[in-house]
C-alpha cells in the first residue's frame, strides 16, 4: 500500500472501481478514514439516490486524476482482462483518467489470452456470484468484458502494481 500512497499526491480526485483486492490491502479502509489526503469521489457518490444525479456523479468520477482497482487476468503475452457487470469502472480504466493504478495478486497471471477468458468465466464470476448472492443481491454477471493490451496515449499512465499475494478474485 506504501507504493500506491507514493504514487497519489495529496489533494487530487480519486476514484475506485470495485476491488477486493484494494479492500484486502487497507486502501478503502485508508481512504474511507481520510488518511490519505485525496477527494473520494467514490464517497461523493454514495450517499446520492437520484438516478440522474447518481449518473451525472459516475460520469464526472471517471474523469479523476487517479483512478484505481484491479483486474481478473494478466497473461504473460501481455494482455489484461477485467470483466466488469455494469462499466462503470471501464471509462476510467480505458481512457477519460489520465492515471490509473492497477493492484494486482500474483495469482492472476496465466499463460495466454484463452486461459485468461476461462479464469474470468470459470473463476472469477461464480465466486462473484457467490458473494452477491451471500450479500442478498441476485447475483452477478459478465455484461462487460475488456481486453487491454497497451496504452497508446502519451498523456496518460496506466500502471500495475504486482502483489506475490493472493489479492482479490
Amino acid at each position: 500500500m506504501r507504493r500506491i500512497t507514493e504514487l497519489i499526491p495529496d489533494g487530487v480526485e480519486i476514484m475506485m472501481g470495485s476491488s477486493n483486492t484494494l479492500s484486502e490491502i487497507g486502501f478503502l479502509d485508508l481512504v474511507k478514514n481520510g488518511r490519505g489526503g485525496w477527494k473520494n469521489l467514490k464517497d461523493t457518490m454514495s450517499g446520492v439516490t437520484e438516478p440522474s444525479k447518481r449518473y451525472e456523479l459516475r460520469a464526472k468520477s471517471s474523469l479523476a486524476k487517479f483512478y484505481l482497482g484491479s483486474v481478473h487476468a494478466v497473461t504473460e503475452t501481455g494482455e489484461i482482462v477485467v470483466a466488469s457487470n455494469t462499466g462503470s469502472q471501464l471509462p476510467g480504466y480505458v481512457y477519460n483518467s489520465p492515471n490509473v493504478i492497477w493492484v494486482v495478486g500474483t495469482q492472476k497471471i496465466v499463460p495466454n489470452l484463452d486461459m485468461a477468458l476461462r479464469r474470468v468465466w470459470e473463476y472469477c464470476l461464480p465466486l462473484e456470484d457467490r458473494i452477491m448472492k451471500a450479500a442478498g443481491q441476485p447475483g452477478s454477471n459478465v455484461g462487460k468484458l475488456l481486453i487491454f493490451e497497451r496504452e497508446v496515449s502519451p498523456l496518460r499512465k496506466v500502471r500495475m502494481l504486482l502483489v506475490e499475494e493472493k489479492l482479490g478474485n
